[in-house]
């Protein structure tokens, strides 16, 4: 049977700031973040499941990636751990923020490559994950090929 793509988009809103950066991304802002998940599988040929002729459920992957990555990130202001800045995450966590601290350089780029690793964690064995796109701005984005990984 074909091998078919699948994709479902979803949005969140995030904040952070790039240490060291030379620009004005180094002070705290935020952007309105696209993420489009594309998984690669054959449809399910069993007449008696449920989910005869789909790759995947939308519904199971929206439940995969808004755990993981939605829920976690949307409205949250996003620093790496190894730097200064967690003096300033302490501050705001402490005034009732919600503050994530990563082992990595909080930009899209980095983004996604942690997006790809929890969200394969958590697909069925007969689906891969075939592609990320993270958008941050209308013309701003890092994509994640399986392909080039």
């Amino acid at each position: 049977m074909s091998k078919i793509r699948i994709t479902k988009l979803f949005s969140f809103e995030t904040g952070h700031a790039l240490y060291g950066y030379d620009g004005k991304c180094k002070n705290v802002h935020g952007h309105s973040y696209k993420l489009s998940v594309t998984v690669i599988g054959t449809p399910i040929s069993d007449t008696d499941n449920v989910k005869f002729g789909m790759v995947i459920d939308f519904g199971d992957l929206k439940k995969i990636v808004k755990n993981e990555i939605v829920d976690v990130f949307d409205h949250a202001t996003v620093f790496n751990k190894n730097t200064p800045h967690v003096e300033l995450a302490k501050e705001l966590s402490d005034r009732g923020h919600s503050v994530l601290l990563v082992d990595y350089q909080p930009t899209s780029e980095m983004m996604v490559i942690d997006f790809a690793d929890k969200i394969k964690k958590y697909l069925p064995s007969h689906i891969s994950l075939f592609s990320l796109k993270l958008q941050e701005t209308d013309s701003s984005f890092a994509e994640w090929y399986a392909s080039d990984n």
